[in-house]
């Protein structure tokens, strides 16, 4: 077993007394104390976070847009210099590879950002699917460490530290500056369903910007957050996570998330064929969807428990959390169209035996007031 990566802030993490643990061959802060504070001070106030350990990958050429146009699902030509877009790459079959974000750095300048887990797999089939064209893939995650300001409070925070115009930052869009002296990729993204700002930075300036946030987010109540309240912000925001609500099993129509499949596209595109009759079955029979439960009792579901109905099993729950917001557990679950519909009476979950409560709701379960 080979040690653990460690980010660039990792000293901090252990200076602040975080409880670490091994995430995606990442040595990552789980929590710095009491995760549900954490928290809610990202839905009230704001949080820090430390998510260097996504990964990065640029495509520059002149055939730059066309190659990830093949690479992956969306309609990346449409993307304007300095917008961002939620996309994925799927394999030949349409299973999701995993979902991600792309940023239009430049004309011909691109930087996709993957999941941890999952970023090997994508920068070896980004390279694989771009040979063919007069483009260059560029493995980039030693070049950035990734902190991310989240909560109502992180513009003030971020703007007291740029000249930057935040302001006229829209959301799923980047720009560059310098925050806190220090040379960053600005992108209003983010995890949380919380406004928020993610910074990429050389690591080198990891440490600097860390202190500079949180000495200018110590009035306004910020805290350094851990990747466990990130996944109950996620949660309640409806977020799907890789290898829980997205996998290989599965296709973006069967996640419905069919949306960000783009067939009017030019050319051909990776599992295109596969895609095409993903759609056509889902529009002839809907596939399970993905919805929202609420518990009525105490007991919190987990990912792989059974979704159950007059005693059959009518779906399987995808990530399960006690939610802070709600003061109730909560789960996402792939449960079968016919007791999809929120306010569907009689389902509950398989917990160890007991077929629990549950409220079908839509999702998100939260979303913030604009």
């Amino acid at each position: 077993m080979s040690n653990p990566r460690l980010t660039a802030l990792d000293a901090t993490h252990r200076s602040l007394g975080a409880t670490m643990t091994d995430f995606a061959g990442w040595d990552m802060p789980l929590r710095y104390g009491s995760e549900r504070d954490e928290h809610n001070a990202v839905r009230t106030r704001a949080g820090l976070f430390d998510l260097s350990h996504m990964g990065e990958i640029t495509v520059t050429g002149p055939e730059a847009v066309k190659a990830l146009d093949y690479a992956l699902v969306g309609n990346i030509a449409t993307i304007g210099v300095g917008r961002a877009r939620y996309t994925m790459i799927c394999q030949e079959d349409g299973g999701i590879v995993d979902d991600l974000i792309v940023y239009r750095l430049g004309e011909s300048e691109y930087m996709v950002v993957a999941n941890a887990g999952n970023a090997q797999v994508v920068l070896d089939a980004v390279t694989e699917r771009a040979a063919g064209f007069d483009a260059e893939v560029r493995d980039d995650r030693d070049a950035y460490a990734l902190l991310a300001v989240q909560g109502p409070e992180s513009p003030g925070i971020v703007q007291s530290l740029t000249d930057a115009d935040l302001d006229g930052l829209k959301y799923y869009a980047g720009l560059p500056g310098t925050v806190a002296g220090v040379p960053a990729l600005i992108a209003r993204t983010g995890y949380t369903g919380e406004d928020g700002f993610e910074l990429f930075v050389a690591p080198a300036d990891a440490e600097k910007l860390w202190q500079a946030l949180t000495e200018a987010g110590k009035d306004a109540g910020l805290v350094p957050c851990g990747l466990s309240c990130r996944d109950t912000l996620r949660l309640e925001a409806g977020m799907p996570l890789y290898g829980h609500e997205l996998t290989t099993a599965l296709t973006p129509f069967d996640a419905g998330l069919g949306r960000v499949v783009k067939f009017e596209k030019e050319g051909d595109f990776v599992g295109r064929a596969a895609l095409e009759a993903a759609a056509e079955r889902a529009a002839a029979k809907a596939p399970r969807k993905l919805v929202g439960l609420i518990a009525e009792g105490r007991r919190v579901p987990r990912a792989g428990f059974s979704v159950v109905a007059n005693g059959e099993v009518v779906g399987e729950v995808t990530s399960g959390a006690p939610s802070p917001t709600l003061g109730k557990p909560i789960a996402m679950a792939y449960v079968d169209a016919e007791h999809a519909a929120p306010g569907t009476s009689g389902v509950g979950v398989d917990i160890r035996g007991t077929h629990e409560p549950y409220e079908v709701v839509a999702l998100p379960f939260y979303k913030r007031q604009k």
